[in-house]
């Protein structure tokens, strides 16, 4: 627990309930002092989180616990500067009056809300468009409230025009329409997606255009939303893991990881060293993974074929040694809740540096190809710029945060498994365009490569798995030798690990950004709620006010930059 954050914020509140949680501050305060509190917590000098990582609300219909209401809304802040975490509890009393939007301090508000509106049904007085984001327009209901049937499925049979929203955001831009037709210019409306290549089914990208300018810009996601947070409700904890393969699929074991950690925080559980190292090794290549999809592809989309082939190739080729590291190339549930599923084979390092050796000619070969080519310097350099205080404003994290220009990393802020002891440089933008995102992403490869190989180097023996048969599986001899074995063998795989009553947050440095989890345990074997805070939910989320005032190829090479991946927006 951070008790610099604790104090600073009993110092601050003394009136306001304030407890601890992992590594989070949590205050509880009514609906009439939510504007006030929020706007203090992000004003105040002295306490400065501007940064607003996530929105979600809580069902307790159900939970053991006796709660003053039924409903309450989370905001999760952080301070970046500092790395101090805070979350703020609003009891709802009636989700249709609601509680006040923080719209108005933060852009990221206006995404987070939504989701918890669509998910739960809760109003925001004052949000400036409060619909659906998830789910489709014609769905009844909210699916996560706890009296919600799972098994519930509900069809959309016709397409939403979105015209009141483009009208609306053009009239925001203060575009008179009628002028426009004065002088014979007739403003276009085009839907960019969910069928163009470059948004892979899971994008709709509304665009208002004069000519091939993009006036305004609405965006409809929730094309691949398969209901994580509500089939996560109905497993085990560790059935959970090859659902989180199934968010960001580009560096899949990543999710595992964030995933594993945040469940180990709560339990107070130290995984081996073994384990720790493993899973730093498995986290930067699995980054390195990202990081060559995204370029590649976005290299695709500017007309750069080569360079998809310098980058691409290794990637596929280094599959193969996931697959012999894990046990299969793309989706490999190689976590478990305590450590890992088994130790690597002997003989891995070579092959690991094999790899490692030719993914950094690779990417270097890409380099020569695009660090002085006037093509790519003109189609990305200061286009779709976004500056280190809109970043911060929508909810910007990782890469695109750093873009901008923002140094904040969670294995440099808030470091995990050793990351404070590894010699490695974060790289950060000076403009916020497509060029320094993707450039920062090419030099996160070869800081990713240079921590792999430190790992490698103090990697010790030992096993993988803490010895905690509540928490991890017995050795097979135990569970046939014994009887107190084989209940313990029986009772993880049928109730799952049993995990204390309680609420809190942790998060990991993704690809993307921070990949944060929310949990509430009811004591037993499965999550009570298990929500997710997915780093490129809030970055699509200005994809707006990038792409407005460039042109509709700009908006196209722009969705590479920001790296969308659709398990991980819709989940």
């Amino acid at each position: 627990m951070n008790t610099t954050a604790l104090e600073l914020i009993q110092a601050a509140f003394p009136e306001v309930s304030c407890t601890a949680a992992v590594d989070a501050v949590v205050l509880t305060v009514q609906a009439e002092q939510l504007e006030t509190t929020l706007s203090r917590l992000k004003n105040d000098p002295e306490l400065d989180f501007g940064l607003l990582l996530d929105v979600t609300a809580i069902d307790y219909l159900e939970y053991p616990v006796p709660q003053p209401t039924r409903f309450a809304v989370v905001y999760t802040l952080r301070n970046w500067k500092r790395n101090l975490l805070v979350q703020v509890r609003v009891p709802v009393t009636d989700p249709e009056v609601g509680i006040p939007s923080a719209t108005s301090l933060w852009d990221s508000a206006n995404w987070g809300e939504r989701e918890t509106y669509d998910q739960y049904g809760i109003h925001f007085s004052g949000h400036p468009d409060l619909r659906r984001i998830l789910n489709h327009w014609q769905f009844q209901g909210h699916p996560l409230r706890k009296d919600y049937p799972i098994e519930k499925g509900q069809v959309c049979y016709e397409t939403d025009s979105l015209e009141n929203e483009i009208k609306a955001r053009l009239e925001l831009k203060g575009v008179d329409q009628a002028v426009m037709e004065d002088i014979n210019t007739e403003i276009m409306f085009l839907n960019l997606g969910p069928s163009h290549p470059v948004t892979h089914g899971a994008i709709r990208i509304l665009a208002a255009l004069d000519g091939e300018t993009i006036l305004a810009n609405v965006n409809e996601i929730g094309y691949l939303h398969r209901g994580f947070e509500k089939t996560a409700e109905n497993r085990t904890y560790n059935q959970v893991v090859p659902l989180t393969d199934r968010l960001n699929y580009c560096s899949a074991l990543m999710n595992n990881i964030a995933y594993a950690k945040a469940v180990e925080s709560w339990l107070g559980i130290e995984i081996t060293e073994k384990a720790k190292f493993m899973r730093v090794i498995l986290a930067e290549f699995f980054r390195i993974q990202d990081h060559l999809v995204c370029l590649a592809a976005n290299l695709v989309d500017m007309g750069g074929l080569t360079n998809y082939w310098y980058l691409y190739n290794e990637k596929e080729a280094s599959y193969d040694l996931i697959a012999r590291l894990t046990g299969a190339r793309l989706t490999s549930s190689f976590t478990r809740i305590g450590g890992m599923y088994r130790d690597f084979y002997d003989g891995w390092e070579d092959d690991m540096e094999f790899h490692l050796e030719a993914i950094a000619k690779g990417v270097s070969d890409s380099l020569k190809l695009v660090q002085k080519n006037r093509i790519v310097h003109e189609r990305t350099q200061n286009v779709c710029v976004l500056s280190p205080e809109a970043a911060l404003s929508f909810g910007f994290t990782g890469p695109c945060l750093r873009a901008s220009g923002v140094p904040f990393d969670l294995r440099k802020d808030n470091p995990y498994y050793f990351y404070d002891t590894f010699d490695f440089t974060i790289p950060l933008g000076s403009k916020g365009d497509i060029y320094d995102r993707m450039m920062v992403r090419y030099e996160e490869i070869f800081q990713s490569i240079r921590i792999i190989r430190q790992a490698m180097k103090r990697i010790p023996q030992g096993s993988v798995n803490v010895k905690n048969n509540r928490v991890t599986l017995p050795p097979k001899s135990e569970v046939y030798d014994n009887i107190e074995g084989l209940a313990s063998h029986f009772k993880l795989v049928f109730e799952g690990v049993k995990v204390p009553t309680g609420e809190w947050y942790d998060s990991f440095e993704a690809a993307n950004g921070e990949l944060g989890f929310h949990f509430v345990s009811d004591g037993s074997g499965q999550p009570y709620k298990c929500k997710v805070r997915p780093p490129c939910f809030y970055i699509m989320g200005a994809f707006h006010e990038m792409v407005e005032g460039h042109m509709i190829a700009d908006a196209v090479i722009n969705l590479g930059s920001i790296n969308i991946i659709g398990g991980e927006l819709d989940r």
